[in-house]
């Protein structure tokens, strides 16, 4: 199965985008996303040591496996090498997209976040090497406070003009998960909203309420 089939296949099955973060042990919380449904995990924990971060990932590879879901790694491209990960997200920051597709080689995703009209045309000009893009953040969030919200006019533009498969994200919850679908996003991705959940599986079922009534 190409990279596209393989984002396609997750996105019919569950068009929620998973994220760890917050509190909760990670292992648990990711086996309450994948129980509710969820079939793309980003592992995204930045303030553990490699060691710690390298075990956890290879826990949850293999919990993905279980599920038939994509583990997607958060920055550390010799981390997504190392436990065998679907993917990796990189950020404006990082490596710039040629050169970690160059070391990943032809079958890992790569997902990129943008912030700007600008942003998404530059991720435009790597057609091919780019499997996804971040749309965010579109309201305020905690996750990343000194970010500027882009606004939900964002996603609209960028579903029209992305060439890629757009994962919208930041503040979004269940209170306004409709105004996000309704721009008709390929994922949404409700971090906080999730993690800091005591049913999971009941707020994956509300967050999805808005896209069964667009699609």
């Amino acid at each position: 199965m190409d990279r596209k089939d393989k984002l396609t296949e997750v996105m019919n099955a569950c068009p929620i985008y998973g994220i760890t973060g917050g509190t909760r042990d990670v292992i648990p919380l990711v086996k309450d996303m994948l129980s509710a449904g969820i079939r793309i995990i980003q592992y995204r924990e930045k303030g553990k040591t490699p060691i710690l971060r390298y075990q956890e990932a290879m826990i949850l590879r293999r919990l993905t496996s279980d599920y038939h879901a994509l583990l997607i790694i958060d920055d550390y491209v010799d981390l997504a090498l190392a436990v065998h990960a679907d993917g990796v997200h990189i950020g404006q920051d990082d490596l710039p997209p040629n050169t970690v597709r160059r070391i990943v080689g032809p079958n890992m995703l790569i997902g990129w976040s943008t912030h700007s009209i600008s942003d998404l045309k530059a991720a435009n000009r790597y057609t091919g090497v780019i499997d996804y893009i971040g749309v965010g953040p579109i309201f305020s969030t905690q996750t990343k406070p000194n970010a500027n919200p882009v606004g939900i006019s964002y996603v609209y533009w960028a579903k029209q003009f992305s060439k890629v498969p757009i994962v919208a994200i930041g503040g979004i919850k269940t209170i306004n998960a409709d105004i996000v679908w309704q721009a008709h996003p390929d994922f949404i991705c409700a971090v906080s909203e999730i993690t800091e959940s005591d049913h999971i599986q009941n707020t994956v079922y509300e967050l999805m309420t808005g896209y069964s009534r667009v699609r």
